[in-house]
């Protein structure tokens, strides 16, 4: 009964009661998929936070995030999300009361939601929305590979957005590792299924954050100075998806291609990402 009440019942206090019944329903299905490890990494946090996961399929953007909020004491995160999911009936609901950060470079496959693309976006870009919520204390939720990778044994490298928004706000990072594999002989990433969630110690990047700063002082958004700040949110990157690889059982070499350099790799273990549509967010 103990065990129930601490996985359905905890305290709230950072929702209103509509919203904290609401997660409460979200975390019912993670009775039965979700096992955790490192749970006291996220309950231990105070403040602003940047929350980092590899990708593998659609539900773990919803159980995932529900999962994290509710051991966080309902602190929301906001993920960034692509606009299209916040236009589907309920759903988008469910996900707008996490307050989420939406991109809008892609178009939608379906005609229904294309037609109710908002015709107005946020003139700022969304590195930059991510630190203005920062700063107000707020949490950020991202997918660093920018979408979901069905290669079972391997994680995408990480787009450098998750580096310029921790690099630039000076917040932590807590990396997450998601492991949605299945099979012993034929490994591949479920669609529905187990899910073991594993939350690691939050990563600080005070070395790289001090020489960004310095990098940023000129306020020059190109030539050396951009390039040295692309280089020093690549590194930071990278070494989130290298802590997120030893919590979710892939590889991560820190020098993979991005998605659609994927065709050129020979040796690549399964024919899931090839046949992947899916654009990539640009964060």
């Amino acid at each position: 009964m103990s065990a129930l009440r601490e996985k359905l019942f905890c305290g709230l206090p950072f929702l209103q009661p509509a919203e904290s019944l609401l997660l409460r329903f979200l975390m019912i299905p993670n009775l039965f998929l979700l096992h955790a490890e490192g749970i006291e990494h996220i309950r231990q946090q105070q403040g602003p936070l940047i929350v980092a996961c590899n990708h593998n399929n659609a539900i773990e953007s919803l159980l995932v995030p529900a999962f994290l909020v509710y051991h966080s004491a309902g602190r929301k995160i906001s993920f960034v999300i692509d606009w299209m999911f916040g236009k589907v009936p309920l759903l988008g609901h469910l996900l707008n009361v996490m307050e989420p950060v939406y991109v809008y470079h892609k178009r939608s496959t379906s005609r229904f939601l294309e037609s109710r693309r908002p015709k107005t976006t946020y003139s700022k870009d969304t590195v930059s929305l991510c630190r203005e919520r920062l700063r107000n204390g707020q949490r950020i939720g991202i997918f660093p590979e920018g979408t979901r990778n069905r290669d079972p044994c391997r994680l995408l490298r990480a787009r450098p957005g998750v580096g310029h928004i921790a690099l630039g706000s000076g917040v932590p990072v807590l990396p997450v590792g998601i492991h949605c594999v299945s099979g012993r002989k034929r490994k591949k990433v479920h669609d529905f299924g187990k899910i073991i969630l594993k939350i690691g110690q939050p990563i600080r990047f005070d070395d790289l954050s001090e020489a960004y700063r310095i990098a940023d002082s000129s306020g020059a958004l190109s030539g050396s100075k951009g390039n040295e700040r692309q280089v020093l949110a690549q590194s930071a990157a990278d070494r989130i998806m290298s802590n997120i690889a030893c919590l979710c059982g892939k590889a991560f070499t820190g020098h993979l291609p991005y998605l659609h350099e994927q065709n050129k790799i020979e040796d690549f273990s399964t024919s899931d990402n090839q046949n992947n549509t899916e654009e990539i967010c640009p964060v």
